[in-house]
């Protein structure tokens, strides 16, 4: 387990936004366990990556416990040329690359996750779901943010998703900060 200073950072080039990277996006599928090697690894060779990672806390011994765990398990999304995914495969750390055919709405899908992140909202890995009320969040750090709406354990979350890797991630949100949008 590595010691939280040790992590690699959650997008490269670090507290820059994903809606700026210059290139083809990707999405890794990595081995078992390799979201955070493959992404030291792109950083060491400069290639813009994404890596959306949770806290965790757990008990062991009496003691607490904090891990920063990836957000979708298996999976890394870089942006960058044909060299760059050719860079990536030689790392030996993926089981395969899927190509983006819709790049625009998985950069939009993923700014989402991104902008819930560096607001500071607790991210929890969250079952995809197909169907369900659209929403916009309309006021707060999580403004514009747009989701599927459910009612889990007496409280509300947004369901953020990425549709390419059907699978998403959940946020509590105050029903009073969020509109239903019409699907039209």
């Amino acid at each position: 387990m590595l010691k939280e200073s040790d992590n690699p950072p959650i997008t490269w080039p670090p507290d820059k936004s994903i809606k700026d990277f210059a290139g083809i996006w990707w999405v890794v599928h990595t081995k078992s366990r390799n979201e955070k090697a493959l992404a030291n690894d792109l950083a060491d060779r400069n290639v813009h990556y994404f890596l959306p990672m949770t806290t965790k806390i757990s008990r062991k011994s009496g003691r607490k416990i904090k891990s920063l765990l990836p957000l979708f398990g298996g999976y890394l999304f870089f942006c960058g040329n044909e060299d760059d995914r050719l860079a990536v495969l030689k790392t030996n750390r993926t089981a395969g690359i899927i190509e983006v055919k819709n790049q625009p709405r998985l950069i939009n899908e993923l700014a989402q996750i991104q902008q819930a992140i560096v607001s500071g909202a607790s991210l929890a890995p969250h079952k995809y779901i197909e169907k369900g009320k659209l929403c916009r969040v309309t006021s707060g750090p999580l403004a514009d943010l747009k989701g599927i709406v459910i009612e889990s354990r007496d409280q509300t979350r947004l369901i953020l998703q990425v549709d390419m890797l059907g699978q998403a991630a959940s946020v509590e949100i105050s029903t009073d900060m969020i509109e239903v949008i019409d699907e039209d």
